[in-house]
């Protein structure tokens, strides 16, 4: 298959898409991976009045919930909706939820919906349809089918909202911090998290009821309600395990389902994050070894020394965090999270090198803006992208490590990434996150089980992806029996945020028509 440079001409509204949307794939680092849910007791017959639903679309303007996704939710192009669904299924009739829906009608007849969410736990699929809308507008998929974004449980527009922590607790720093596992070195912190997030949360049951496991029963009331008899469906990241369960629970009801930034299904949760940190430190060396290129480079003229070079520019905002130009400082957790977030593209790695540049002259402001980015944070100090969420979903997906195996695995980040190598990261005592968490996780280990019955899926994986490495779309592809496409590049996501007319026209085919790309097919971006 032919590959295509990038185009010239969609630049402009790529670069709007990439920087709007790469916060919103992220927080696959931030946990470890669900599992796919069995069907709860609560049978169809149950959920009537919530299959029943007939949506009452409207204009967007009084959906969002900051002041950005207010000037992009006031398109007139876009239409926005909630759907209930029960908070518990167990318990149809009992309390519910509300999944906010944001829709770009098709500008022909419509055959259907293309459903979308776009990775985290955490990621708003209402913005990231909003902020990338340019790129549906111009897409023939959007001229048959209705292209609808849905903010998962607790994020959002959705209720309830799952908070532990407020915005401005988020600025200070007052948060668990995250290196290479979250910084909790007691019982008693991870008693705190859990205590604040049911309270923030609006209680347990609200709190306990976030898993994937309902998010994915909560896909199957929106296709409904949509009218759809089969799911058509986009997922990027962690959206990718919300397709590959939907699909292993309800094969029968799967029409064409795209695995963008594929998540290994055959790892466990450690395992996974371990082959993420990997990959962010092989991209690190890549941005290395292009500093190396200037005779000026921050990390040295040498990669090989560039993670000691690294840890030398960061030593002393252990101790001291860094004074920014707004008030706000910049801490060592801070610095990793901005690196981090600009290893997903390679379009990002001079922004990286600058900050870094700029940081060990004395100037933070570079780096606090990249840190910003990865929460996906607003002017007016909203986080787009939802770390409380993030948690929340994850402490009900996995099962949970004792203290021992979580110290283990803060070691073991440090040997596989060395750039995450200090002490202040790996050589403390960890307890996990979900420790105290108020309710037991709902699924075991490996977390995709043989799919029987499905229809041709699609894998879309990236060769130097830095946080789902292209082996875990490998995996995904052969999981579920379904076709791989394999992009050679170096970035999280391809579809639409690559700039790749190859990838987009394979995709498109398969959206449309159903048709797979040959074995072996391949793109670059």
């Amino acid at each position: 298959m032919r590959s295509h440079p990038r185009l010239p001409h969609r630049s402009r509204h790529l670069e709007t898409a990439l920087a709007a949307s790469a916060t919103a794939v992220l927080l696959l680092l931030a946990g470890c991976t669900p599992a796919p849910p069995p069907p709860g007791s609560g049978t169809d017959a149950d959920l009537g009045a919530y299959l029943g639903q007939e949506p009452d679309w409207a204009g967007c303007e009084d959906t969002a919930t900051s002041a950005a996704d207010a000037e992009l939710f006031a398109n007139p192009a876009l239409e926005c909706a909630s759907v209930e669904v029960p908070l518990d299924y167990d318990e149809p009739e009992g309390e519910r939820a509300h999944i906010a829906l944001m829709r770009l009608p098709a500008t022909g007849e419509t055959e259907g919906s293309l459903l979308i969410d776009p990775g985290g736990p955490g990621g708003s699929g209402t913005n990231f349809v909003a902020s990338t809308l340019p790129l549906w507008q111009a897409n023939p998929v959007a001229e048959r089918f209705d292209i609808v974004g849905f903010d998962p449980r607790g994020i959002g527009s959705s209720t309830p909202a799952l908070d532990c922590y407020t915005d401005e607790e988020y600025d200070a720093g007052d948060v668990p911090r995250f290196g290479a596992v979250y910084d909790i070195t007691s019982a008693e912190q991870s008693v705190e998290l859990a205590e604040r997030c049911a309270d923030g949360s609006g209680g347990v049951a609200n709190l306990v009821n976030a898993g994937s496991t309902n998010v994915v029963r909560d896909m199957d009331v929106m296709r409904e309600v949509l009218g759809d008899e089969k799911l058509t469906y986009l997922g990027y990241s962690y959206g990718s395990e919300l397709g590959a369960m939907y699909a292993a629970t309800y094969p029968e009801k799967v029409r064409a389902i795209v695995l963008d930034g594929a998540v290994a299904p055959d790892l466990t949760a450690s395992g996974f994050r371990v082959s993420s940190f990997a990959g962010l430190q092989a991209r690190f060396d890549d941005l290395a070894a292009l500093c190396a290129e200037s005779p000026d480079c921050v990390l040295g003229p040498d990669p090989a020394t560039a993670n000691d070079r690294l840890h030398e520019i960061v030593q002393p905002l252990v101790e001291t965090p860094a004074a920014t130009a707004d008030g706000r400082e910049v801490s060592v957790w801070d610095v990793y999270l901005g690196i981090s977030g600009g290893l997903y593209s390679k379009a990002k790695w001079p922004e990286v090198i600058s900050a870094l540049t700029a940081l060990e002259a004395g100037n933070a402001d570079g780096m606090l803006a990249l840190r910003d980015a990865f929460y996906a944070r607003t002017a007016d100090g909203a986080y787009g992208t939802d770390f409380d969420t993030n948690i929340a979903v994850r402490c009900m997906d996995s099962p949970r490590l004792t203290p021992e195996e979580q110290t283990a695995l803060a070691r073991e980040i440090g040997e596989v990434a060395p750039m995450f190598d200090l002490d202040v990261f790996t050589a403390g005592s960890y307890h996990s996150e979900c420790e105290a968490w108020p309710a037991p996780p709902t699924r075991d280990e490996p977390w995709l089980a043989g799919v029987e019955g499905l229809p041709e899926t699609l894998v879309v994986s990236v060769t130097g992806d830095p946080v789902t490495p292209h082996e875990g779309g490998i995996a995904m592809a052969q999981a579920l029996g379904g076709s791989l496409l394999t992009v050679d590049g170096k970035q999280h996501g391809a579809y639409l945020l690559g700039g790749s007319e190859c990838v987009d026209d394979v995709v498109d085919a398969y959206l449309l028509d159903l048709e797979s790309p040959p074995t072996d097919a391949r793109c670059s971006l």
